[in-house]
């Protein structure tokens, strides 16, 4: 019996120098990790439509998603079910998706053009601004002429006002940098929250109080096919593919700027750019979903430890992590408390602020 001939041992697997940059292995863990979260997001998001005080059998929930996805509503002896199922509960599970996919976006953007890990969309003030809005329109009817949608629009021209705000203070010293936008989003921040603070004290109106508490922890009540939930949908997706196509040059700003103009890039361009599609995306979130803290915080980190710092598989990644993370604790919120619904950010927080102490102890490890 004659043994099969060995190779001889040069010290250096034939894969590796056929791919010496690991290339490949990026891949085949990116498409993995793609393949596994989004398997796991349709799972949350079906089980979010049947999750609920009124229970609905999940053969049902499927039948009744599938002939309205084909255009063919459900015989009437499903139709109160069909209404909590359709027109209740899988609008609400796809703002829950859209919103925590556009957050984790915007979080992770935000992280490479600040460079600082723990910077989210609460870091530029953005938040806070809208926040502002929402609550002058449901204390004192402003945006009365914007019909169903004061709220929203409010809370969208806050979100911008404070935007505006923030370049303004951050470009009035000069060349716009990652401190100066960092600082004058903190600043901006902390003052429009006082503002908001005093709005409510202003107010006679008790019950305007609690909705704008609850609101400013997060909703997805305004969930409805007939409303903005299209908007949303489309910001998220037009966000992602445009993250996508980005990809590279953030890669190159989060290294710094020398790196980008060695590269032929001019950084403050990309910064200013960059900066003002995030504000238009959280200001469209947060108009329509509330303040929802920690998403856009720990999952580009959640992510960044899946998939590495390369922004093309970052992006993707981190909103599918985002989507489901918001989903199931929409899960929690309507179900812990039944028939009584928590606020959606107490939920995150929870959920959120183990990861970040997690996080925090691995921060050497944590890199872009």
């Amino acid at each position: 019996m004659t043994s099969r001939p060995s190779l001889p041992n040069t010290g250096t697997d034939p894969r590796l120098a056929a791919d010496p940059l690991g290339l490949r292995a990026q891949r085949t863990r990116l498409a993995m990790w793609l393949g596994v979260s989004g398997v796991i997001a349709v799972g949350v998001m079906v089980a979010g439509i049947v999750a609920g005080p009124a229970a609905v059998a999940p053969a049902d929930v499927l039948r009744i998603i599938a002939s309205n996805v084909a255009g063919h509503p459900s015989d009437a002896a499903l139709s109160v079910d069909e209404a909590i199922v359709w027109q209740i509960r899988a609008p609400r599970v796809v703002l829950a998706a859209a919103v925590g996919a556009g957050l984790a976006l915007a979080g992770v953007v935000l992280q490479a053009v600040v460079r600082n890990v723990l910077a989210d969309p609460y870091v530029l003030g953005i938040n806070s601004g809208a926040s502002c809005g929402a609550a002058a329109a449901l204390l004192f009817g402003f945006g009365a002429g914007f019909g169903d949608y004061a709220l929203q629009t409010c809370a969208f021209f806050g979100a911008a006002a404070a935007s505006a705000l923030v370049f303004a203070v951050a470009r009035g010293a000069g060349r716009l940098s990652s401190v100066r936008l960092l600082m004058a989003g903190v600043a901006v921040g902390y003052a429009l929250a006082a503002c908001t603070s005093f709005l409510v004290f202003a107010s006679d109106s008790t019950e305007g109080a609690r909705t704008v508490l609850f609101w400013l922890l997060g909703s997805l009540g305004l969930a409805a096919w007939n409303g903005p939930l299209a908007a949303v949908v489309l910001a998220v997706g037009t966000a992602l593919a445009l993250g996508m196509f980005f990809g590279r040059r953030i890669d190159v700003l989060s290294a710094g700027d020398d790196a980008a103009r060695a590269l032929g890039i001019d950084p403050d361009r990309l910064r200013l750019a960059l900066v003002a599609g995030v504000c238009v995306l959280v200001g469209i979130l947060v108009a329509m979903a509330g303040s929802i803290g920690f998403v856009g915080l720990v999952v580009p980190h959640l992510a960044r430890l899946a998939v590495g710092g390369t922004h093309r598989a970052l992006i993707p990644v981190s909103a599918l992590f985002g989507a489901i993370l918001l989903v199931a604790s929409d899960i929690l919120a309507r179900t812990v408390l039944a028939p009584q619904e928590i606020p959606i950010g107490i939920v995150t927080a929870v959920l959120g602020a183990p990861f970040l102490l997690i996080l925090v102890r691995r921060m050497t490890t944590v890199r872009f």
